[in-house]
């Protein structure tokens, strides 16, 4: 039967140095070893040495979008001025949980920025690669851009549900029905295409 789980919390005593010695997520003081991390203590000893006390959180620290970061996201809504998403990948690095950014209608693109329309750029449900250009905070979203060749829509279905083809910096072409659709096409580099 495994021995039962210890939770422990910073500055927490564990044990004496005649019973074990410190190891990560711990420190020494006055003959005793201490928790420097919330979370579960573990001991293990090889060759019948002293057993080595260290303290293991959880989970690992999430990653945040970083201005300046290349994120994934997913359009959930779009109005007239600009496009909800939910960011899922920093990099390639997919996120536990997810965070809400905003593409506003002048991110959309570097030229012409006052003839942009947001629903002749993305669509509800369009996977979209964006650079991070300000962090949100409690109430509003991280602001994100796709005013370079590279970002915008990566992956987007037709109304009939099959994913489209690219055919121009603005355009996506259905397979199956061969109707166009105005979308803000991201250029992919090659290092992000799976082979």
């Amino acid at each position: 039967m495994a021995p039962p789980v210890r939770y422990c919390i910073p500055g927490e005593r564990l044990c004496n140095l005649e019973e074990g010695s410190p190891g990560s997520g711990t420190y020494t003081r006055h003959g005793y070893i201490f928790s420097s991390l919330a979370g579960c203590m573990t001991k293990s000893s090889e060759n019948g040495a002293l057993p080595v006390v260290s303290v293991m959180r959880e989970t690992e620290s999430q990653l945040l979008p970083d201005v300046g970061a290349i994120v994934t996201c997913k359009v959930s809504s779009i109005n007239s001025r600009f496009a909800k998403v939910h960011i899922l990948y920093v990099g390639s690095t997919p996120l536990k949980n997810s965070f809400r950014g905003t593409i506003r209608k002048e991110d959309v693109r570097a030229t012409e920025k006052d003839k942009v329309e947001i629903y002749k750029s993305f669509r509800p449900g369009d996977i979209v690669l964006a650079k991070v250009i300000s962090l949100g905070d409690a109430q509003s979203n991280y602001l994100l851009t796709t005013a370079e060749n590279e970002l915008g829509v990566v992956v987007a279905h037709s109304e009939s549900g099959v994913q489209m083809v690219p055919i121009s910096w603005c355009e996506m072409q259905c397979p199956k029905t061969h109707t166009k659709e105005f979308r803000k096409v991201a250029r992919v580099q090659p290092e992000f295409l799976q082979t």
